[in-house]
């Protein structure tokens, strides 16, 4: 039985680096450090290295709210501490009197110094107060780079792990019938679309299925996705619940607060 069978195609890249990180602790009894990664890169790593004797594995991401976080893979002998996912938190201070930052301005200033999505984790925001995390290794060079955001000027201030903004992710759970479990079938039902609108917005790169854009109608969603369509929210596919008598799938999803 091929260990592929669990996870889509796509998918399989990110098995073969989480399967060369085993064997690299296994085989050189040290310890592996990955970049920051998204939930379902989380779940694919607990699944591979999760029940493993000989391979231990923490995850973190600054607080035990993160979304993001980096895993350490180390040997059974070790024990994992704080110090070694090798982070850096910042609080992002600007003339909020003036201007504001939004998520997605902090994404794109990072995006234009040349800093890989890999490399940072959550970025948490509550009102005018706004913050980040980062892999330590590339922590100077972004205290360097990053003096503005959009056309604001910036000034990054190192914090503690303790003084993270508190972010908790809470969704509207709903249920609903579906004819399959297709991702336009799966999109149009959650979002109240028709299916001839939420095609398009797929094929047009509009929709995420597990953080990464799919512009596959017919690819499959399975239970515990996250899905995002751009102007329309977050969501999750928290539940398959068998089928009906008409042999319709019976889901319960949840809408992002």
């Amino acid at each position: 039985m091929s260990i592929y069978q669990h996870y889509r195609p796509e998918e399989h890249e990110f098995v073969d680096r989480v399967l060369n990180w085993k064997s690299e602790v296994t085989e050189r009894y040290s310890p592996k450090l990955t970049d920051f990664l998204d939930p379902r890169e989380q779940e694919i790593i607990k699944t591979i290295v999760g029940h493993d004797t000989d391979v231990r594995l923490s995850l973190w991401g600054g607080s035990s709210f993160s979304e993001r976080k980096r895993a350490f893979l180390y040997p059974d002998y070790m024990e994992a501490k704080n110090e070694d996912f090798q982070m850096v938190c910042y609080d992002i201070e600007y003339p909020s009197k003036f201007s504001s930052i939004e998520h997605r301005d902090v994404l794109g200033a990072l995006m234009n110094i040349g800093v890989k999505r890999g490399k940072y984790g959550d970025i948490l925001i509550s009102g005018d107060n706004v913050q980040f995390i980062c892999a330590a290794e590339i922590a100077g060079f972004i205290e360097l780079n990053l003096t503005k955001i959009g056309k604001t000027g910036v000034k990054l201030l190192p914090i503690k792990e303790n003084e993270l903004i508190e972010s908790k992710t809470e969704y509207d759970e709903r249920n609903g019938t579906v004819s399959s479990l297709r991702l336009d079938v799966i999109v149009a039902e959650i979002y109240n679309l028709s299916r001839a609108k939420a095609s398009p917005f797929i094929q047009q790169g509009r929709v995420k299925l597990n953080h990464k854009v799919t512009e596959q109608v017919a690819a499959e969603v399975m239970e515990g996705d996250e899905l995002s369509v751009r102007g329309f929210g977050r969501s999750k596919l928290i539940a398959i619940e068998g089928t009906t008598k008409k042999e319709k799938w019976r889901i319960r999803y949840g809408l992002l607060k």
